[in-house]
């Protein structure tokens, strides 16, 4: 109220109206009305409006030309009694004023654009003047940044500010429903960057044929109706998403491991070697190639069984049956022998620099064992 009284008092006289100019505004909302069907919300600051004139609006998928059915104007509230009769029919109104347009084709017109009295042959002008507003918002460009779609010009243009504060590139910023273009577009931007490759979408429809092709492409697209929920949500998945993808690339790398060779648990001796383990620090897997106490190479870890059950991995504390192709039981290696992964060199490193935080102070003792050995049998290996 403050507000609108300051307006009032010091900038009425900085208002430019012609009364008798075609009409111009701004839609508010854009609501059903029981009786009336779509309807639109708009303050007209400039010039006039009659029933019947041709308008111009911004609709989702470009500028809307209408007709004006009828021009309502809301009545004083002691006048209310039914719900059904809140509103004045009035054949013309002049700025500024608020009113309410009903009018055919009007059901996808935009919150926060424009509102122009077209006159006869003045469409393609007008269409134009359209599409350089909407242009004048949108954002495209070639940057590894989010795809952006909103309902209104204005949430649109908060939702880039709030972004670029953020730091968050946008690679499309525009208003319409969530199409399968934008999700292609998520699609090429998710090869050079995944936390970038995504599509933020603020009360807007996502048409089936985007839906699924964003189920295809592997494209995440994120909803809501708040747009501070919208970056906190969009900023979550992204810290969820580096945490799985760090976990993917810890598992993809050989850990520091040292297992023993259970006594009295040899399967089969040989081709190949079937023994119990334990597995006493790190995790163990197939592939795994092990080394003795000496450095010497004894052979590679074929597959791990648990009750029988084939098993991925085997964590410490565990005790499951390998199967070790290389050595003969009793001659390479003995009974109650204790061996160690060989950790290639980038694995040790990149364990060293990125990961020294998520393996256990075991694991870090048995990578110093390692490269003592290492470097007993290879002065050049560094870690």
């Amino acid at each position: 109220m403050l507000l609108t009284g300051l307006s009032q008092r010091f900038l009425g006289e900085r208002l430019e109206i012609s009364p008798d100019s075609p009409g111009r505004g701004t839609i508010l909302e854009v609501k059903e009305e029981r009786g009336l069907g779509a309807t639109i919300d708009v303050i007209l600051f400039d010039g006039r409006l009659k029933k019947g004139d041709t308008i111009a609006i911004g609709g989702k998928r470009g500028t809307i030309f209408s007709t004006v059915r009828a021009i309502l104007k809301p009545r004083p509230l002691e006048e209310i009694r039914d719900p059904k009769f809140r509103f004045n029919h009035i054949p013309e109104t002049h700025a500024a004023s608020g009113i309410k347009i009903a009018a055919p084709k009007i059901d996808d017109a935009l919150a926060g654009s424009q509102l122009y009295v077209v006159a006869k042959g003045d469409e393609e002008r007008v269409r134009q003047e359209f599409e350089a507003e909407q242009e004048s918002v949108a954002v495209k460009s070639d940057e590894a940044g989010v795809v952006v779609k909103a309902d209104t010009i204005g949430i649109l243009e908060a939702m880039i500010k709030i972004l670029s504060e953020s730091e968050i590139p946008i690679r499309i910023a525009a208003v319409g429903d969530v199409s399968k273009r934008d999700v292609i577009e998520a699609a090429a931007v998710k090869e050079r960057d995944k936390a970038r490759g995504v599509v933020l979408a603020f009360n807007v429809s996502i048409l089936p044929d985007a839906q699924a092709r964003a189920a295809d492409l592997g494209v995440h697209i994120i909803e809501n109706q708040i747009i501070y929920k919208i970056i906190e949500d969009y900023e979550e998945w992204v810290l969820d998403l580096k945490s799985r993808e760090k976990k993917e690339e810890l598992d993809g790398l050989i850990r520091p491991t040292k297992i023993r060779l259970i006594p009295d648990t040899v399967f089969r001796q040989n081709k190949p070697a079937v023994i119990g383990v334990e597995v006493m620090e790190g995790v163990l897997k197939p592939k795994i190639k092990l080394l003795n106490l000496e450095g010497e190479n004894i052979g590679v870890i074929r597959g791990l069984q648990n009750k029988g059950e084939s098993i991925s991995s085997a964590k410490r504390g565990d005790e499951v049956a390998a199967a070790i192709d290389g050595p003969t039981i009793g001659r390479q290696v003995k009974e109650g022998e204790v061996l160690l992964a060989d950790v290639p060199e980038p694995h040790a490193r990149m364990i060293l620099k990125k990961y020294k935080g998520e393996i256990t102070a075991g694991e870090l003792e048995v990578l110093e064992e390692l490269k003592d050995l290492k470097r007993k049998t290879n002065p050049l290996w560094c870690m």
